[in-house]
This record gives structure tokens, sequence and C-alpha cells, in this order.
């Protein structure tokens, strides 16, 4: 598949707003973008993706039936949906509303009021989702890399799956949470580990400290992505072992990246 541009990109601005949907499709055009679809509620944008499946959906938090967790949940019971990009723009700060939105997979939020800047950044990092490079590594052949993703959120190991198979790696193992984790790296070899922090039973912390004193793989790769925020948590994942810490939400060129140091 030829690789997209911004000019090529199909759209779905998802805004109730019409002076709002006036303001992001200008910021659109001046990028190129001309194929967008104004959509005002979360119905009409599910019953739309019936008929149509856009490369980027664009949405407000807040919308007359819904809000923009619902829509991106609702999307995303839908396996196929994982193709398209999500970009919630928004004015909400508050973390609770922020993180499920996080944990389906958005490929940024972007404050309002955001930059031009700001979408110029958050487009091409829907179009490294939308065109993946596979990994290159100098002692490895990708297809023999086995990964084990550990997250509570369902959605959120769908979305981090599709990242590691888009950039070729195929032995992908999944689990809920740091304990299951652990009994399964007591069991299995694995190459590299990239979990969640804030976890249910064993919590990402706890999972790090549990292999780096106990595992008989100490020195796996750690790579943790989450949307933790508190300086000091982090702080102490990073002095617990981790071998990398990556923010969600994450642009699939970070993760490749990330990948290829660690496993270099």
């Amino acid at each position: 598949m030829n690789e997209k541009e911004f000019t090529d990109l199909q759209v779905f601005l998802v805004e109730p707003s019409s002076t709002q949907q006036s303001i992001i499709k200008q910021f659109l055009l001046d990028l190129g973008i001309s194929d967008i679809t104004c959509i005002e509620t979360g119905e009409k944008t599910l019953r739309s993706l019936e008929q149509s499946s856009p490369d980027l959906i664009i949405s407000s938090m807040y919308l007359p039936d819904m809000t923009g967790v619902d829509l991106v949940h609702k999307i995303r019971e839908d396996s196929d949906s994982y193709n398209m990009a999500f970009l919630l723009i928004s004015s909400e700060t508050n973390i609770n509303y922020l993180e499920p939105i996080r944990q389906a997979g958005a490929i940024a939020i972007l404050p309002k009021p955001f930059t031009s800047q700001d979408l110029d950044m958050a487009l091409s990092a829907t179009l490294d989702y939308l065109n993946p490079q596979q990994i290159e590594l100098k002692h490895l052949d990708t297809e023999d890399i086995s990964v084990l993703a550990v997250d509570d959120s369902q959605t959120s190991l769908k979305y981090i799956s599709k990242i590691l198979t888009d950039i070729g790696i195929e032995q992908i193992t999944l689990a809920s949470n740091g304990k299951e984790a652990f009994d399964l790296i007591n069991d299995h070899f694995f190459d590299l580990i990239v979990t969640d922090f804030n976890m249910p039973e064993m919590d990402g912390l706890q999972l790090t400290t549990a292999i780096r004193a106990k595992s008989n793989q100490k020195t796996i790769p750690i790579l943790m992505v989450t949307s933790e925020q508190n300086e000091n948590r982090l702080a102490a994942v990073k002095h617990a072992g981790v071998s990398a810490v990556l923010d969600k939400p994450f642009e699939p060129t970070s993760i490749r990246n990330l990948i290829i140091q660690l496993l270099n």
C-alpha cells in the first residue's frame, strides 16, 4: 500500500459546535486536508462508520448524546476500528475523564485551544499509525521476538498488540495484571515486557520489582507504557529497574524506536 500523506487523509470531525467545527476544519484545510465530514453527534458518527471507514476520527469530549470516551469505546468494540486513528480535542484536564481515552488508544489528546503545530504533530503521529515501519534489529530476527504485554484494560491490550504487530512482532502474549504476567515469566521466555503501571493484584512497580529480584529473567528489558503523572511514583518505577517509560497516548514511532534501542 502506498504511504498516505496529509492530503490523502479522510477525516470525520465530530463536533457539535458549528463555530468549533469551522475553526478545526480551517486548520485541517490549511494543512492540505480536504476530505472532511462534519458530524454533530456520537450516534450519527456510529451510523456513518457503517458506510465509510475514515483514516482519522477527530472528536470533542462532550457531545449532545454521549462523551468522547463513550464514542471511542463504542468504536473500539469492533476490531477493525483499530485501523482508524482517534484524536480527542478537549479542554478537559481531569485525569479520571482522560484516562479511558488514553487506554482506548487515542493517537493524541489536544487541548483547547490548540496550535497548528499541535495539530501537525498529531497528524504526523496519525500517518505513522497508518503507515507503520517494521523494526530492524542487529542481532535478532523480528519474527522471532517474543513480547509479553501486560495491561488490565482489554482495549489497551488490543491497541498495543496492533502497534506491535504492525512493526513486525508476531509472538505476543497477553496478561491482564502483574500477577498473571509474573506466572507467565516463570514458565516462558520473553525478549521484552511491555506493561502498564496501574493494575489490580500486582501493579507495574510490583511486577518490575518481582522480576528483578525473583524471576529467572532478571535482565529482561521492561518498557512501561503509562498515563501515570505522579513524579514520585514514576521515580520509584525507574529505581525498581524499568528500562524505559513511555507516556499514554504515545506515538507509534516512539515505541518502535524504544524497542529498537532496548533490543539492540
